[in-house]
């Protein structure tokens, strides 16, 4: 089984530089540890109309959804109602979140606090894992913070109901450069079309030069193509070999 994602960076600091992006990173690597195929990530500005063009792309062509920032109470959180315009749905408040938040601010609530109750009508609020916090789901998009603390906890909580056919990977270090692998390579892939095969020169590195990569989700594939590979590359270029 496959299944497609598309990540959404939802924030002006990143777009300046002021911070920097680790959230769609993480979710790159877990998501491929658990089989789904992350294919497209991007960064876009806190606008409405952008938001709401972003998601509604992405929803309609991935299977899954994860946007990052833009939940907080302050001006510039406007990631619920961007996702909620995606969808011509209306922003309620939620009446659940609602009394966790008097609960919990007490005299000290007030309507900032209270933005976060806030979720697109409709929307599925998944409880669970350390935060008391639920993790808001709008058809296939999950809608997780910024902070990358929160969403990993947030993420963690939920990762297992994304888990489908994993990807088997087999890595290879070789000796040489790019340029005198790279006839193998090509035969490699001639051989074996459906390979995910992925080249990595690294600099300054004393024990190799180049990282290559073989993914299916065919093991057996993987492993007749890796013999194949093997066997082609000059006597002497592998330095080792991983099965992670």
């Amino acid at each position: 089984m496959n299944r497609t994602a598309g990540i959404i960076v939802i924030g002006n600091e990143i777009l300046s530089g002021k911070v920097t992006d680790t959230n769609s990173s993480f979710l790159a690597r877990e998501l491929r540890q658990m089989g789904v195929d992350v294919r497209r990530i991007t960064v876009i500005p806190d606008e409405l109309d952008d938001i709401a063009r972003t998601v509604r792309w992405f929803h309609d062509r991935f299977d899954l959804v994860f946007t990052s920032g833009g939940v907080g109470p302050t001006h510039d959180d406007v990631t619920i109602e961007g996702v909620a315009r995606a969808f011509d749905r209306a922003v309620v408040r939620e009446r659940e979140l609602e009394q966790k938040l008097r609960d919990f601010y007490k005299e000290k609530v007030n309507d900032a606090r209270l933005k976060m109750s806030e979720v697109p009508a409709g929307a599925e609020l998944i409880y669970g894992g350390a935060l008391a916090f639920p993790t808001m789901k709008v058809e296939n998009v999950y809608v997780l913070p910024g902070i990358p603390e929160i969403l990993q906890s947030k993420f963690l909580a939920i990762r297992d109901r994304f888990a489908v056919d994993p990807f088997y990977l087999r890595i290879v270090y070789t000796r040489e450069g790019e340029g005198a692998i790279a006839q193998f390579l090509n035969d490699t892939l001639r051989l074996f079309p459906e390979l995910l095969l992925g080249s990595y020169p690294k600099i300054g590195d004393p024990e190799y030069l180049v990282k290559l990569t073989l993914e299916s989700k065919d093991r057996e594939y993987v492993e007749r193509a890796l013999e194949h590979l093997l066997r082609v590359l000059p006597e002497g270029c592998v330095v080792k070999t991983e099965s992670p």
